[in-house]
This record gives structure tokens, C-alpha cells and sequence, in this order.
């Protein structure tokens, strides 16, 4: 079945006794036994709850997963899946990735004896270069956040199943939609759903998806002690959000490609970063592994002084946080969503005073590059 039916039927099937079209949203903490030693299933909302595992299995399947996971957050799934670690442990990552995923490794988990390498996972033999005995896993951005770059995600499998590591996979950019990361060899695929998944802006909630089911049983264990869940009513949310995602993910990322072209046309832009862009360093290996090339682009402008003229003048694209909805939203990593990288780090990379990010949302395209045009005016 194509995957935007799949998304499209999550939930339908859930409330049989009534035949609702759309999964009820459970707001119950608790629930009746019906006898001594007997359960319908359902005990108590942080061990389980039927509308967040109607969205835990249909993430799953999207995914062709074992299981699926519905965290409060993207952050607190990717805690969730640290805690999978012991004093001691290695882990090999994206360098430029997230800027809160940068903290909460380097500023909290190295508190707890965990250690991390940053390479460029986009390049497979600075990943194998960066092994170390202890070493237990490697974890990627399948599409870096800001700066656009694809991982090789079989051939990092690959190495991973040589040295006998986990293969994890924030694949918030691309979404199963796009890409699939357990059907190219990762163990576990990570999504901060409050960005396409859910689509609208509108909640915040973190995925997770684990392709062995024993390594499932794991996850979960942590996810019932730890316990930072998602509840019923962004569980809904985000079950909703799912069913457009297909629609969703076309359109913007036939904006992104109409607007990637005509910045890379624009005077006052140095440089685009777009991975559809003929000139991309990835744009043949993602065009052969991925059904897209996401709607996400960075770009660098010739003055710092023109950043904040944009991040002010544009009317439609709003000057925010997040991505992946159906507004248009642009940021300015180097002080909003990647601070929390060392700034020496950030130079050698390129987040640098003039680039921004642009989210491309649903938007009639012809407006947004009309937004930015008379934003880039003097």
C-alpha cells in the first residue's frame, strides 16, 4: 500500500465498538480493571494509552517498524533513546546537527559518562576513522539541520553492522514520507514531530520508531519508567497532522525547489544550500535513495547587515522557531536554533552571521518569492 494511504488511514480502524472515523482522544489517566488480575490492555495513560498507541502504530507502520514510541517531545524521545547507554559509552554523531541535540549530549549526558565525537557523517570514512572501542553507536541526521547534507545511511549501516554498533536516525527533515531509514539498515529512527509529521505548528511531540523487536522491548522499558509521553489530545494532533502529510510534503517541497532556483539567481545571495539543486554535493545520492528533496533550504546573504532586514521585512514568511508546517517560517541559526554549538565548531562548519534557514510552507509560491524579493530591497 503507498505510504500516503498508510498515513492518510492511521487511526481509522481504532474505535470499532462505535465506528469513528477519527481515534477518540482517551483524556483518562487511569483505567477500570475488569477483575482481579485482569486487564483490558490498559492500565494507567503513562504505560499506555489507546490514542497514543493508535498514533505509536501507525508511526510504525509508516515506518515498517516493530514499534512505535509518542514522546512529549523530540528532545525527550532522543533522551529516551540515550538512556538505551551506560557510563562509558561512545557514541559517533552528525556535526551539525541541531543545536538543542548538541547541548543535551555535550552539557547533560557527559555529566552521566557518556562521550561523543562529531564528524561529518555525510563523509562514511571520517565515520569509520572516528570508531573507538567503546564506541556503541553512531547516531546521524539523515538531512542536517542547517546545512542541508545526506548521509549515506547503507553505507553507514554497513559499517555499523561490521563493528557491531546501533544505527540511529533523526529523520525529522525528511519524514517516512521521503525516507525510510530501517529500510536502509538503521536500528532506530527518530522524529521530533512537531515539525512535518504533525504539520501544523500547532503541538509539540518527539517519535521514535525501532525496527528489532527485542530492541523495542528496551525502548519501552525506558519509555514506561522514565515516562515523559505524549498525552491524548497532542497524541490526536499529531495523528491528525499525519493524515496530510503527503500532500503537505509535495507542495512545500515544490515551493522549496521553485525558491531554492531563484535565490541562487538573486545578487544579494552568495549561497544556496538545497540538496535538489543540481550543484549539491548530494543532490545524485539523495535523488537515488530518497522520493524527495524536502522543503528546507539555507542560504548565505553578501552582509551581515541584510539578515536582520529580512528576518523584519518579509510579511508572509514569519520570523520563527521551528519547521515544518504549513506557514513559512525563516531563523537565524547562528543565534537562535544552533547557539548551543561551540562557536568555534560553527565557523568551521559555516553557520556563520549571514546565513539563514528557510522552512517553505504551503503558500502560493509566487507570494513567498514575492516576499522575499522585496525583503532583499535596499
Amino acid at each position: 500500500m503507498n505510504i500516503a494511504t498508510q498515513a492518510v488511514q492511521i487511526g481509522l480502524e481504532w474505535d470499532t465498538r462505535t465506528g469513528a472515523v477519527t481515534v477518540p482522544i482517551y483524556q483518562t489517566a487511569t483505567f477500570r480493571h475488569p477483575g482481579l488480575g485482569q486487564s483490558t490492555g490498559y492500565d494507567y495513560s503513562r504505560s499506555g494509552n489507546p490514542t497514543r498507541q493508535a498514533l505509536e502504530d501507525g508511526i510504525a507502520r509508516l515506518d515498517g517498524a516493530a514499534r512505535g514510541f509518542a514522546y512529549a517531545s523530540g528532545m525527550a524521545a532522543i533522551t529516551n533513546l540515550l538512556l538505551l547507554f551506560k557510563s562509558g559509552d561512545h557514541l559517533i554523531v552528525t556535526e551539525d546537527l541541531y543545536g538543542g541535540t548538541c547541548r543535551l549530549f555535550d552539557r547533560i549526558f557527559t555529566q552521566y559518562g557518556l562521550s561523543f565525537s562529531y564528524v561529518d557523517t555525510s563523509n562514511t570514512a571520517e565515520v569509520t576513522a572516528a570508531i573507538l572501542p567503546s564506541t556503541k553507536a553512531v547516531f546521524v541526521e539523515t538531512l542536517t539541520n542547517p546545512l542541508l547534507k545526506f548521509a549515506d545511511l547503507r553505507a553507514i549501516s554497513a559499517i555499523c553492522r561490521s563493528n557491531n554498533l546501533l544505527l540511529i536516525a533523526d529523520n525529522t527533515f525528511l519524514t517516512p514520507y521521503l525516507l525510510r531509514p530501517l529500510d536502509m539498515g538503521a536500528d532506530i529512527a527518530v522524529y521530533s514531530a512537531t515539525k512535518y509529521l504533525a504539520g501544523h505548528n500547532d503541538t509539540v511531540a518527539g517519535l521514535v520508531t525501532v525496527k528489532d523487536p527485542m530492541l523495542a522491548e528496551r525502548v519501552y522499558f525506558h519509555q514506561n519508567s522514565a515516562g515523559a509521553v505524549l498525552g491524548p489530545q497532542d497524541s490526536w494532533l499529531t495523528t491528525r497532522g499525519i493524515k496530510t502529510l503527503a500532500i503537505r510534503m509535495e507542495r512545500q517541497q515544490e515551493n522549496a525547489g521553485r525558491i531554492a532556483e531563484w535565490l541562487a539567481t538573486h545578487p544579494r545571495i552568495t549561497k544556496v544550500y538545497y540538496p535538489g539543486l543540481k550543484d549539491h554535493p548530494d543532490h545524485d545520492l539523495m535523488g537515488r535513495e530518497s522520493r524527495g528533496f524536502c522543503a528546507m533550504i539555507a542560504f548565505e546573504v553578501d552582509r551581515h547587515e541584510l539578515v536582520e532586514q529580512i528576518l523584519l521585512k518579509t510579511k508572509l514568511i514569519s520570523f520563527a522557531e521551528s519547521l515544518g508546517g504549513v506557514e513559512s517560517l525563516i531563523t537565524f541559526p547562528e543565534v537562535q536554533t544552533h547557539a548551543d554549538i561551540p562557536p568555534e565548531l560553527r565557523v568551521r562548519l559555516g553557520i556563520n552571521n549571514v546565513l539563514l534557514r528557510l522552512s517553505v510552507g504551503i503558500e502560493n509560491c509566487d507570494d513567498l518569492i514575492e516576499d522575499l524579493r522585496q525583503a532583499l530591497e535596499n
